[in-house]
Parts: C-alpha cells; structure tokens; sequence
C-alpha cells in the first residue's frame, strides 16, 4: 500500500484528517511516524502559499505524496483578523500563547463591537509530489464568534465558533458533523478525487 505523508505534528488534524480519508484505502503516516523532523516556516501571504510550502518541503524530505493545509479564522468585525496569524494570534517575543489564551484574547479584542460577530473558518489544502506536481484545494465554514465557551471537542477557535445552522459550536459537534461541516472536512472532501487519482492502481 502507498503512504500519504500528513504534513504535521498537529494531533487534533491528524485526527480529524485520518476520519476523513480512512476509507480511501491510503496508509497515512506522519511525520513523527516515519522519523521525519522537519520545521518549514509558516511566511507566506495566503493561506494557499503556506500549504504550499510544507506539501512539497515534506514531499521532497520525505519521498512520499504529502498533503498539507493552512487553516485560519476570519472575524468580520476585526477586519478578517486573525486570518493567517490565527495560529500565534496575541503572541509576543515568539512566545506562543495557549488555545484558550488564544480565545480569551480574541474575544477581548471583540468587546464592545456590535454582536453578531460574524466569522468564518478558512482551509487550503495543498498535495504535493516528490517531483513537484501540485494541487489545491479549499474549504469554508461560515458561522459567528460567540462570548461563552461551548463544549469540549476540536482545538484552537472551535469551543467560541457557533454554526447557526445547527445550533452548535464547532466543539459541540459529533465527528461525523465535523466531518460533514468543517472547512477542513470541505477542503478534503474536494481533495479526495485528487488523491483517488495520485494512487490509483
């Protein structure tokens, strides 16, 4: 069977990318798995030049097709903040603030502005092979930030992101919601004919 590298160390991606693609009949490795210790830097201006960067600095390293995303949150009210940055948003002296310094800072800097505060998640996926074929792919999750934490699933925004649509924050849904909902479910899901045709045969 032929491996997809996931390109990171991320456990709450590679949980949810491995619910994702499990049934595509891939053997998905990481990093850590195949003793690769790679730190690509993060300094792109797009979502898409970020994703880019790792997919095919882990494909070369690695030998192997690997798959990568950038993924940030855009807040209406700040202006798309934190958007590229929502990873080490409020972080000073390269000091990296926790997820849930990272959600009390955001909704600090929220007070005040009239509510809703409308966001979305953003994700761009990036499959890279060893020589250098690339695609790409995206997803989106419109929703609002809300001012009181809700649930316990996912990571980083998603215990202060509400869908409205289902009445749930990104925290409070089942797996098989996330996986139906998440831009990160809807970037893999427009990956998945991609990925079928890397391993055919």
């Amino acid at each position: 069977m032929k491996s997809l590298l996931i390109a990171t160390n991320n456990q709450g991606k590679i949980k949810e990318l491995h619910e994702l693609l499990d049934d595509l009949g891939i053997e998905l490795v990481t990093p850590s798995q195949i003793g690769l210790n790679l730190d690509v830097p993060e300094d792109g201006v797009t979502y898409a030049e970020n994703a880019v960067k790792k997919a095919v600095a882990f494909a070369r390293a690695s030998g192997l097709i690997s798959l990568a995303d950038d993924s940030g949150l855009e807040v209406d009210a700040l202006d798309g903040a934190p958007g590229l940055y929502s990873a080490r948003y409020g972080s000073t002296n390269g000091g990296k603030l926790s997820d849930a310094e990272r959600r009390k800072y955001l909704l600090s800097k929220l007070q005040g502005k009239p509510r809703p505060w409308t966001a979305r998640f953003h994700a761009t996926i990036a499959i890279a092979t060893p020589d250098s074929q690339l695609q790409i792919t995206d997803g989106f999750c419109p929703g609002e930030i809300i001012p009181e934490e809700r649930g316990t699933g996912g990571f980083g925004y998603d215990p202060i992101f509400l869908l409205p649509e289902v009445g749930k924050t990104m925290a409070e849904l089942d797996m098989d919601e996330k996986n139906r909902l998440s831009h990160r479910a809807r970037a893999v899901m427009n990956a998945r004919g991609i990925l079928k045709e890397l391993f055919a045969g």
